[in-house]
C-alpha cells in the first residue's frame, strides 16, 4: 500500500493562452492558469458561482501539444501532481515559492485552436478528433 498519494484531476477553462518557453536543453515548458468553478449556496439561499484558479506546467512533448492546440477559453482535463517550488527573488532577496499542478496527462476537449485537426498515437487510419490524450514519460520532465 501505498505511503503517500499526490494527484491531482482537475476539468477546467484556460483563462489566457498558455506561456511557452523552452529550456536552455531544449525542453519546451508550457505554463498555463486553470480555471474550475464551484457552485455553493449563500446565506440567503441563492446560488453563487465561484472561479478557483490553478497554476499549471507541462513539460517536453505535453507542453508543444499545449502551444499547438490550446488558446484562451480551451477546455481541458488534466492529470498531474502538486508541487511547490522556491527562489531566491533578486530584487528583494526574499524566499518566493510557488505552487503548481505538474500535468502529466492533458486530454483537449472541444475544437482545436491551431489550425490543423490531429488524430492521436492510435493509428494513421483514426479519424481526426477533438480530444488528445498523452501521458508524460519520465523522460519528458527536465527533474
Amino acid at each position: 500500500m501505498a505511503k503517500s498519494v499526490n494527484k491531482v484531476m482537475l476539468l477546467g477553462n484556460l483563462g489566457r493562452a498558455p506561456e511557452v518557453k523552452s529550456t536552455s536543453g531544449g525542453t519546451v515548458v508550457a505554463s498555463f492558469s486553470l480555471a474550475t468553478a464551484d457552485r455553493y449556496k449563500d446565506q440567503g439561499g441563492n446560488w453563487q458561482d465561484r472561479a478557483e484558479w490553478h497554476n499549471c506546467v507541462a513539460f517536453g512533448k505535453t507542453a508543444e501539444i499545449i502551444r499547438d492546440y490550446v488558446g484562451k477559453g480551451s477546455k481541458l482535463f488534466v492529470e498531474g501532481k502538486m508541487q511547490t517550488r522556491s527562489w531566491d527573488d533578486k530584487e528583494s532577496g526574499q524566499k518566493r515559492y510557488k505552487t503548481e499542478v505538474v500535468v502529466l496527462e492533458v486530454s483537449l476537449l472541444g475544437a482545436p485552436m491551431g489550425k490543423q485537426a490531429f488524430t492521436s498515437d492510435a493509428g494513421d487510419d483514426e479519424q481526426p478528433g477533438y480530444a488528445y490524450t498523452r501521458q508524460v514519460q519520465d523522460d519528458d520532465v527536465p527533474f
